[in-house]
C-alpha cells in the first residue's frame, strides 16, 4: 500500500491495559481535541474450569473512560479471538459505541458455524455486529481518522487498524522479538499471513505499532508498543528481508508443534456473536465442547 485514505499525522493518546491471564493487551484510544474514544480488543475473564465469567478487566475500561470524561465511539475487534472472551456488549451497555469487525467474520461465523453445529437460529451474515469493515474503510473517533487493512492468514477476519500515527497489529504481527500469529487455525494460511504482514510493514517507518499479545520471550517485560520500522528491520519471522517461501516452512513447522489455545473453544463461539454467549433453548448461558474438530 502507497496511498493511504486518511491523515496519519494525527497523534491519538493510546492506553494499553494488560490481561495477565490471557497475555492480551486491550488498547483505549483518545483523540485528545473530543474526549472520544475507541476500545480495541476487550476481554471478559473466564474461569474455565468453575464455568464462570467476570468483567475486572471491562470494568478498568469503564473507570478509565467515566473518570476522564471520554465518549466511546467505536469497539473494534482486529479479529475473532481464539485466547479470550471479549466483553463488546458488556461495553457497549454500559458505554454506547458500535461494535465493529472485518467482514470476513461470515466466513468465520460459517466454519465455526458448523464446527460447532449450531442451529439456524445463529445467524452467519454478520449481523451481530455494528460495522463490517472492508479493505480500506474509513471511520471517526472524534476529529481522528481510522482506516482498515485487510490482513487475513491468521483468521480470515484479521485487520490492522490505523488510527492517526498508531497502528493496531491484532494477532498479525508480535513484537519484533515474538514474530509472528500462527496460521494453522481453520481458515487460516500462512503465505496469506506472509502477504498481509507486508502490507503492515509498508506503512511509514515512524508509525507507532501496537500488538495484541505479549509473551515476554527470554523472560524481558511484558510489551506492547513498536514501531513499523523496528518490524521491518529486526521482526524473527518476517524482517531482515526473509522470502515468503522461508516464512511458509517456518511457519508451517512452528505451527504443527504449537498446541491449541486453553480457552480457544469458549472463545470462538462466544467471539463469533460479537461476545455474545450462547444460551440454549430455556435462555440458560451455554458452551459446545465438539470433539477431534478444530486440528488433526
Amino acid at each position: 500500500m502507497s496511498d493511504y485514505p486518511v491523515n496519519m499525522k494525527a497523534h491519538p493518546e493510546v492506553q494499553g491495559f494488560f490481561d495477565d491471564a490471557s497475555n492480551t493487551i486491550t488498547y483505549l484510544v483518545t483523540d485528545p481535541a473530543t474526549k472520544a474514544c475507541a476500545i480495541i480488543d476487550s476481554v471478559m475473564e473466564l474461569d474455565y474450569a468453575a464455568g464462570q465469567i467476570s468483567t475486572n478487566s471491562a470494568d478498568l475500561l469503564i473507570d478509565a473512560i467515566q473518570t476522564n470524561g471520554l465518549s466511546l465511539e467505536w469497539i473494534i475487534e482486529t479479529h475473532v479471538h481464539a485466547d479470550h472472551l471479549s466483553a463488546a456488549p458488556y461495553l457497549q451497555d454500559k458505554l454506547g459505541g458500535k461494535i465493529g469487525v472485518g467482514a470476513r467474520i461470515i466466513e468465520v461465523q460459517e466454519t465455526f458455524g458448523k464446527i460447532f453445529n449450531e442451529g439456524t437460529e445463529f445467524e452467519r451474515d454478520g449481523s451481530q455486529f455494528d460495522a463490517l469493515f472492508e479493505e480500506g474503510d474509513t471511520y471517526a473517533v472524534g476529529n481522528l481518522e481510522g482506516f482498515v487493512i485487510a490482513t487475513p492468514g491468521h483468521t480470515p477476519a484479521c485487520m490492522v487498524h490505523v488510527i492517526g500515527d498508531a497502528a493496531f497489529a491484532g494477532d498479525t504481527l508480535f513484537m519484533p522479538d515474538g514474530g509472528s500469529a500462527r496460521a494453522d487455525f481453520p481458515g487460516g494460511d500462512a503465505g496469506e499471513l506472509f502477504d498481509s504482514i507486508q502490507k503492515v510493514l509498508s506503512l511509514p517507518d515512524d508509525m507507532r505499532l501496537f500488538i495484541c499479545h505479549d509473551y515476554g520471550p527470554g523472560g524481558r517485560a511484558i510489551a506492547w508498543e513498536t514501531t513499523i520500522g523496528e518490524q521491518r528491520a529486526q521482526n524473527i519471522h518476517v524482517g531482515g528481508g526473509k522470502t515468503r517461501e522461508e516464512f511458509i516452512a517456518f511457519r508451517t513447522k512452528r505451527d504443527a508443534e504449537l498446541a491449541m489455545p486453553k480457552l480457544i473453544i469458549p472463545s470462538l463461539q462466544v467471539n463469533m456473536r460479537a461476545g455474545e454467549i450462547p444460551r440454549d433453548e430455556t435462555g440458560n448461558a451455554v458452551l459446545k465442547v465438539p470433539l477431534n474438530a478444530l486440528k488433526d
